[in-house]
């Protein structure tokens, strides 16, 4: 039933990178980042819904459905959510919100302290609904302030336990979850996002001549998605789950790690799958600033949220993801220089490098043993 309801976030993470594409401007970049929060909070929310009840029973079957008719209106309405849809784009979101955290509270009579958990979220959720409701209402600039105030609110709320006056805050003590769940929900969400990498890179590549700068450009392209799920999944996704699951406060750990820590490297994905798009348009052309930014800032982006998401969990740092990203900064000057072809070759090396020293490390620790 996840993997049912997952489909329509393939749809939103598709209508993302078509906006960011349409709008290569750092304001344009800022908008797509607001939904692209809103999105991913809207999934995440429900992640952790289903870690506390079964898929399988048919009440959740049903609530999940129903919250997936929401969310498919929601995506559908992203492209115009500035526009004249923003009332169905902010009351799906509000619906979907308030009405799966009503559910849950509902549904989690006879475990007092979940329950209070959820009428706690409950009442957040209804009171950024009011700025989400006002902000469809308004128009321009307005919209775009009372829509960040209420996705700064909601990050904040979770933050600070959900307090509520003369209900108190919930602890994470109320937040006992699997740890294993968690994360391989966040890891096919994962999925979900190279997938659109994958798509965007094989329909640009399916419009070209087959040239040897655009067969070089597609090969980059697949190589660099490659290296993405090589660096997140050789040695990290799986173990993660299981360092939760040992924790005197796995709620704690898994908000941090999966709630917050999984933002940036999904937007990284994003970011680079533009890049490559870009790339794949003209490879042996001039490269602006929109192609150097997406070129490098994707990979950068995403290694400095893997490497955020590793110290989280782990207690480390991640002195090779944070070199790399060194690397794709100081690559930025001569990116303004080459075309866009020899720096998404660069970018690919740089991440191909990351998983190359990973599945190193793996082998050398499998030796030790």
């Amino acid at each position: 039933m996840e993997l049912f309801f997952d489909l329509v976030y393939v749809f939103a993470v598709t209508q993302l990178t078509d906006l960011l594409l349409a709008d290569l401007t750092p304001a344009g970049a800022l908008r797509t980042l607001l939904l692209l929060v809103v999105v991913w909070w809207a999934w995440v929310d429900t992640a952790w819904v289903t870690n506390w009840f079964d898929p399988g029973r048919a009440t959740v079957r049903l609530m999940l459905v129903a919250v997936m008719l929401l969310a498919l209106v929601m995506s559908a309405t992203l492209p115009q959510a500035y526009g004249d849809r923003g009332w169905w784009f902010a009351g799906a979101y509000v619906a979907m919100q308030v009405g799966r955290s009503t559910f849950a509270a509902v549904e989690s009579r006879g475990r007092p302290d979940l329950r209070r958990n959820f009428q706690r979220i409950t009442a957040w959720r209804a009171a950024s609904g009011v700025l989400w409701l006002a902000g469809a209402f308004a128009d321009g600039p307005s919209r775009v302030a009372l829509w960040t105030v209420a996705v700064v609110g909601e990050y904040f709320a979770a933050a600070s336990g959900f307090w509520i006056p003369g209900w108190g805050r919930s602890t994470p003590a109320d937040w006992r979850i699997s740890g294993r769940h968690l994360a391989e929900r966040c890891q096919l969400f994962i999925i979900i996002a190279l997938g659109e990498s994958i798509l965007v890179t094989g329909a640009a590549f399916a419009g070209l001549r087959f040239e040897p700068a655009a067969v070089a450009a597609f090969a980059a392209a697949f190589l660099g998605s490659v290296a993405l799920w090589w660096v997140y999944f050789g040695r990290v996704a799986e173990a993660a789950g299981g360092v939760i699951d040992r924790v005197r406060e796995p709620g704690r750990l898994g908000r941090s790690a999966y709630t917050y820590g999984h933002l940036p490297i999904v937007a990284g994905i994003i970011v680079t799958a533009v890049g490559d798009k870009l790339t794949l348009a003209g490879p042996t052309g001039r490269s602006d600033l929109a192609v150097v930014v997406t070129v490098l800032g994707g990979p950068a982006l995403f290694l400095a949220g893997h490497a955020l998401f590793k110290r989280v969990v782990f207690g480390h740092p991640s002195r090779d993801r944070l070199v790399a990203v060194a690397v794709l900064v100081l690559l930025a000057p001569l990116g303004l220089l080459v075309p866009p072809l020899p720096l998404s070759l660069l970018a690919t090396l740089v991440l191909a490098g990351v998983a190359v020293w990973d599945t190193r490390l793996a082998g050398v620790r499998a030796g030790g043993r």
